[in-house]
Parts: structure tokens; C-alpha cells; sequence
């Protein structure tokens, strides 16, 4: 391994001979690819195809996060987590989405806006890419609530400080993927060269190419 340049993950594609989509949801698909291995020989991968998401870690000036506990139904379990949502329209802009999750899960707005981390949630079985921003000089945003339904329509808010987040994380007790990262990759700019070093809101991000 080169030393000398930073580890980072690297593109690769490898051959596909054949492609089809046995189950199309309502906002995911199911899709079984023929893959060509290094060896030569061919095997079969099933995978879900994902829009993509964005979640937000919204930090107020007391180092406290806004979280919010909703129920989901595939872990059977009512999970502490962060703003997020889909990337409803191909090519969104993920900046303006993660600031319509934070006004409509939280009613919140942000003056401050960074990228935090990208993250694939599961790539062994789905290609869903997560942006997490950080979100910083927090207010409440103007007008009515945004109505919410199904599960969204009784979730509980709050604001928990981000050291007892990652104490739960750390200690099992919390279990959401973004909320987990979320929380960790924050202490570690925090401790590390500040919120200043991360990367613009507008960054590029090749998982999920976007207008500006």
C-alpha cells in the first residue's frame, strides 16, 4: 500500500452480462445483476437500488443535537435519529433537500452549512449513498408546522448533547446509522481541526451528481 497518499476508497466496475429488475417498489427497486469475477466466471447479485439520502446534524450553540425517536417497522424498534429523507427527484440538489428534512421533521433553520460525511448504508446488498451535513447557527423556522403522517405523525424531538450521543452509540444503546455516524464523525472534528476543515455544503459528491 502507497504510505504516501491517503487512504480512500477507489472506482471499479466490474463486467455485467445481464440485468433485471424482479420487485419495483414505491420509492426502491429490487435488481438481480449476472457479474463477470476476476476469474472469468459469472455469478448472480441481488441488490436494492435506493434514491439516496441526506441527514442532518443540527448543532446548537450548547452542543446539543436535535433528534427525534420514530418507529421503524422492518427492526421492529422505535430509533433515536437525526432529520434525513430520500433524494425524492434525481440530480436534487442535496443541500436544499437536507434543509427542507431539517424545516419539515423539525422546524428548524440553519444559517451554517457543511458536509459532515458521505457514507454507503449497506453496500454489500444496497447502493443507497448518505450525505450527512452539519448544520449550525439553528432557529425556528417561520410559518405553520409542516404536517406530518404515518410514522412521522407522532415523533418525539428533542435536543441531546452530543456527548451522551456518542456514549450511547459507543455503549449499544443507540442504533440509527446516520445518527450513529453522525454523532461520532462530529466529536471527531470537534477534537480534531474544527468544524472550519470540513468540506463546503456544495461539495461534489460522485455517488449522487447534482445542480448546484
Amino acid at each position: 500500500m502507497d504510505t504516501a497518499r491517503p487512504i480512500a476508497d477507489t472506482a471499479e466496475e466490474w463486467r455485467v452480462t445481464a440485468s433485471s429488475t424482479p420487485f419495483r417498489g414505491n420509492k426502491t427497486s429490487v435488481r438481480t445483476d449476472r457479474v463477470v469475477m476476476p476469474d472469468g466466471t459469472e455469478v448472480s447479485r441481488d441488490y436494492q437500488v435506493h434514491p439516496g439520502s441526506v441527514a442532518v446534524v443540527a448543532l446548537d450553540d450548547e452542543q446539543r443535537v436535535v433528534v427525534l425517536k420514530q418507529y421503524r417497522h422492518p427492526v421492529r424498534q422505535r430509533l433515536w435519529e437525526i432529520p434525513a429523507g430520500l433524494l425524492d427527484v434525481p440530480g436534487e440538489n442535496p443541500l436544499h433537500a437536507a434543509q427542507r428534512e431539517l424545516y419539515e421533521e423539525a422546524h428548524i433553520k440553519a444559517e451554517e452549512w457543511r458536509v459532515l460525511t458521505d457514507v454507503y448504508t449497506t453496500p454489500g446488498g444496497c447502493d443507497e449513498a448518505v450525505r450527512i451535513f452539519l448544520a449550525r447557527g439553528l432557529s425556528t423556522a417561520e410559518g405553520e408546522r409542516y404536517a406530518v403522517h404515518h410514522e412521522e405523525a407522532d415523533m418525539e424531538l428533542a435536543r441531546v448533547p452530543l456527548a451522551e450521543l456518542v456514549q450511547g452509540a459507543l455503549a449499544g444503546r443507540l442504533h440509527n446509522t446516520c445518527l450513529v455516524v453522525g454523532a461520532l464523525s462530529t466529536a471527531a472534528a470537534l477534537a480534531g481541526d474544527g468544524f472550519d476543515a470540513l468540506r463546503p455544503a456544495e461539495a461534489p459528491w460522485p455517488a449522487r451528481p447534482f445542480e448546484v
